[in-house]
């Protein structure tokens, strides 16, 4: 299992609120967008990441994690799997508390990396429907 109760608890109540999201654009038709909305419902500040860099539900978006000039707490990842390896790293390179792969986004080798590195990781769940039941 990729995300026992335990680890995703702490990181939705005890590892910070500023969860920067790589994928999240502007784009309503995507499920970044509203995951989004309900993370910012539920007190979260929610940074957008992306190429475009778009301003996403009124906060200014970054084309990198590496671009973001402040702590973020938590990195949410919605993109493909193939692509979800690289952006673990750069969260453990920015010092993020955690990483959280959406339904989906699987890579083991990422997740031992990740892991190992210190970080609580959560993979193939969603953060928008696992906030609600707490």
């Amino acid at each position: 299992m990729y995300g026992d109760p335990a680890t995703i608890r702490k990181i939705l109540t005890e590892l910070g609120d500023t969860w920067a999201v790589v994928g999240l654009s502007n784009n309503q038709d995507r499920a970044a967008y509203g995951v989004a909305r309900v993370l910012q419902r539920f007190g979260k500040r929610v940074i957008p990441v992306h190429p475009k860099a778009e301003t996403v539900h009124g906060e200014r978006g970054y084309a990198s994690l590496a671009d973001i000039p402040f702590k973020v707490d938590v990195v949410d990842v919605f993109v493909n799997s193939e692509l979800a390896g690289p952006v673990a790293d750069q969260a453990v390179a920015v010092g993020a508390e955690a990483v959280w792969f959406q339904l989906g986004v699987i890579d083991e080798a990422a997740y031992g990396r990740t892991r190992e590195a210190g970080l609580a990781m959560v993979m193939d769940r969603c953060p928008a429907i696992e906030i609600p039941a707490l």
